[in-house]
């Protein structure tokens, strides 16, 4: 791969010098010298990657190279999106059902028998507090549930895209616009999704993936 084109001098010195996950970098002042920058720029330019998950900076552990992560870049530009208007939780809740079932036979495929028994685990919570006396919203398995089905594909751009999906679900409070039937409804699919999966029915799963997403329509969320 050829030099690294960008307008991070910390991202560039990085590629250069082929860092690896955990290199620890120079101390700015150092990087200051080398590269024949001022510290305050390198300051701004360090606050920028590090946003980016690219870098960790901590207290004797100094600047640290971390592994690449997608989900920090595509989280903030999401939730700026939303948050201006510029973009609609819909128009992003179908990219994501794309991304699910397109690519959900190789990613069910990947599961491990552990995975499966945690799948299991999840439905089984969430009913537990959806039938509790006092009934909760299992939020926390509703997004558990489907980032578990994905988890093991390796591939930094779909995890990133899908867990910045949730963390825009929840940041727009959608579970308080579903009503107590289509909760039922959700864990009804997630349960026979999860059934299927474990019986190694693959198509069979996907298909009643499809199915509940089309339940979304039917709850008033907000565009």
């Amino acid at each position: 791969m050829g030099r690294l084109k960008t307008e991070s001098d910390i991202l560039e010195y990085i590629v250069d010098n082929e860092l690896e996950p955990g290199d620890r970098l120079p101390a700015l002042a150092d990087l200051s010298k080398e590269l024949g920058l001022s510290v305050g720029k390198l300051r701004e330019d360090l606050e920028a990657v590090r946003q980016l998950g690219v870098v960790s900076v901590r207290p004797r552990r100094g600047i640290r190279r971390e592994p690449y992560d997608f989900y920090p870049a595509v989280q903030a530009s999401l939730l700026f999106g939303l948050s201006t208007g510029e973009a609609t939780f819909r128009q992003y809740s179908q990219l994501r059902q794309s991304i699910e079932a397109n690519m959900w036979h190789q990613a069910v495929s990947c599961l491990t028998s552990d995975d499966k028994q945690d799948l299991h685990d999840i439905v089984r919570q969430a009913w537990e507090k959806l039938k509790a006396s006092r009934v909760h919203i299992p939020n926390r398995e509703h997004r558990e549930l489907h980032l578990t089905l994905f988890k093991r594909l390796d591939n930094p751009f779909v995890d990133g895209l899908l867990r910045a999906y949730w963390d825009a679900y929840f940041e727009m409070e959608l579970s308080r616009f579903a009503d107590y039937q289509y909760l039922i409804d959700v864990w009804t699919y997630h349960q026979r999704i999860v059934q299927a999966v474990c019986d190694g029915e693959i198509e069979q799963g996907r298909q009643l993936l499809i199915e509940h997403f089309r339940l979304l329509p039917s709850v008033n969320f907000p565009t």
